[in-house]
């Protein structure tokens, strides 16, 4: 065994993620409007797909309401449905 090799019984440690929090609760933001399209694209990937509450943290009651109103803007046009550079 060589001088410079270092064993570890335990597992080094990382540092931490920040915590997941939903924003809609913790801002108090209780209408998720489908015209504010910046807002939106917040939970949108570059394809424009709907990125999922692991990713973004949001609470189930919230993430279905930006998922209407992300459907809602792309019906009336203010988000595309596909597209290759969304941000």
């Amino acid at each position: 065994m060589a001088k410079n090799e270092i064993k570890y019984l335990t597992a080094i440690k990382t540092e931490k993620r920040a915590k997941k929090f939903c924003r809609f609760k913790k801002y108090g933001i209780k209408y998720v409007d489908y015209k504010d399209a910046e807002f939106l694209k917040k939970f949108l990937n570059e394809q424009g797909k709907m990125l999922p509450r692991r990713i973004t943290g949001n609470s189930l009651k919230f993430q279905r309401k930006v998922s209407e109103a992300v459907k809602k803007a792309r019906q009336m046009a203010i988000l595309p449905y596909v597209t290759d550079l969304l941000k």
